[in-house]
């Protein structure tokens, strides 16, 4: 009880603006925007900027999320947790989902940006770039989505970024370290300090973020420009709208159900929200969001799993986008579709919107391989959509790197391993977390004195130990 007052006067002390990173990369992204509309070529010239930054993220991704699970499951004693975890996430993640492709339905219905645009389908020329993307997007059964998620060799699948056979092994080598018992114990260990070096390695990236976002934005306002957005502007101000609310409505809703303030939880992933939002990629922002979770109490394996997981099953942003642009091509090519054509639509994103990561321009590839799942649309409709897909991206970005971040939340408050008083005085900085360097990016006064209070990070990864100051 005593060591709350010393920790008062963190709160009162925030850090200078010109030392806080979300500042800068927000002035980076104005910046590129800028350059890219008063210099397209100079613009168009600085894509490397921000797709050396997204690979320099998105290189850790796969083995951060390994170490993750593998430190989390290998640390647990009841292995039944871990299939509770895991059998919660996805039926979170299907609800979740489910909720917004009927939203964007709904919506889309509503407004009907596409009515009246008149587009005949043999007018439609495929460029060679979405060509390529349309090759990529083939349709896929429920039995080739389990068939992918099963890695044939693990050293490919971290080569090529696959998270959902990365996650399938990470729980698979961490079942076998808990089997193992203190025989195991070593390899836990060491692989939870190459868990810390790589965060390391993310902090260091992070740094050039508004370098990278600069770029991003720049090569984005550069190439498509203001005016390739005019005549689908009401388009991309559906989408924008219909994320808002789907923010504030759904994620408000779960977060207030969980007794979490929506509002201190949003502000906790600004970082994050920022970082999707410049680089067009929710990618990016998974190794702040789990070592964010991780400072308020969220375990390593729960963490790890739900928002592991949550890269292939959780995608909200590309689900709202789904169902709006397919949608939107329907009405334009003057396609009427009955109730029960939509519905059958709405079935197939169900199933093609699983199984894809969120790296820029994948929510395209989705669509792509949605509309060529239902034969009523033609696929060289997406080329209405093509030219805007950048902007509608950087939004799906944003939505889709929350709803993981509320996911890991939502799952750990059914585990209880976090409790609302806890994670409420950890974000707004009247306790110290389970991470010693956020807490210094966290405006503590006195950061040795916090971290001398702070609790036992716990290793266990039942969460159990995460409530017990809360009894006191």
């Amino acid at each position: 009880m005593e060591a709350e007052p010393s920790l008062r006067p963190a709160r009162t002390r925030s850090r200078p603006w010109y030392r806080r990173l979300q500042i800068w990369i927000l002035v980076g992204a104005v910046g590129g925007a800028v350059t890219g509309l008063v210099a397209p070529g100079f613009g168009r010239a600085l894509a490397p900027l921000g797709e050396v930054f997204v690979s320099l993220l998105t290189m850790t991704l796969g083995p951060i999320v390994f170490c993750m699970v593998v430190a989390g499951i290998g640390a647990v004693a009841d292995l039944r947790q871990v299939g509770r975890v895991a059998f919660r996430s996805i039926v979170y993640f299907e609800v979740i989902t489910t909720l917004a492709l009927l939203l964007g339905l709904a919506v889309v219905n509503l407004v009907r940006p596409g009515a009246g645009l008149h587009i005949s389908p043999a007018s439609l020329v495929v460029s060679e770039d979405a060509a390529q993307k349309v090759e990529s997007a083939q349709p896929l059964s429920a039995f080739d989505h389990l068939t992918h998620a099963i890695p044939s060799n693990i050293v490919a699948s971290f080569a090529d970024g696959a998270v959902l056979q990365i996650l399938v092994f990470a729980v698979l080598f961490g079942l076998a370290l808990a089997v193992l018992g203190e025989r195991g114990r070593p390899i836990t260990r060491g692989i939870e300090r190459l868990s810390e070096v790589l965060f390391t390695v993310v902090r260091f990236v992070t740094c050039v973020a508004p370098i990278g976002v600069f770029g991003a934005m720049a090569y984005t306002l550069g190439s498509f420009g203001a005016t390739t957005i005019g005549g689908l502007v009401k388009l991309v101000a559906t989408f924008y709208a219909t994320s808002i609310v789907f923010v504030v409505v759904v994620f408000g809703g779960v977060l207030l159900l969980s007794r979490l303030n929506p509002l201190r939880v949003f502000a906790y992933f600004k970082e994050e929200i920022v970082l999707a939002l410049g680089a067009s990629s929710s990618e990016v922002a998974v190794p702040g969001i789990i070592r964010k979770l991780e400072h308020v109490g969220v375990s390593k394996g729960t963490a790890g799993i739900s928002v592991g997981a949550g890269y292939s099953f959780n995608l909200d942003g590309t689900c709202l986008y789904l169902t709006l642009a397919s949608m939107f091509i329907a009405q334009a090519l003057d396609l009427r579709l009955d109730f029960g054509q939509q519905l059958a639509l709405l079935l197939v994103m169900l199933l093609s919107s699983k199984g894809s990561a969120g790296v820029s321009g994948g929510g395209f590839v989705q669509l792509t391989a949605t509309i060529s799942s239902f034969s009523l649309i033609p696929v060289s409709g997406v080329m209405l959509v093509f030219g805007i897909d950048r902007f509608m991206s950087e939004c799906r970005a944003v939505v889709n790197a929350l709803g993981n971040a509320i996911a890991g939340l939502v799952i750990a408050r059914f585990e209880g391993e976090i409790t609302p008083v806890q994670v409420t005085r950890i974000m707004t900085g009247e306790a110290p977390g389970y991470v010693r360097e956020l807490d210094r990016t966290t405006s503590t006064n006195d950061p040795e004195q916090a971290h001398q209070v702070a609790p036992e990070p716990v290793g266990a990864g039942t969460g159990s130990n995460h409530s017990e100051e809360e009894n006191q």
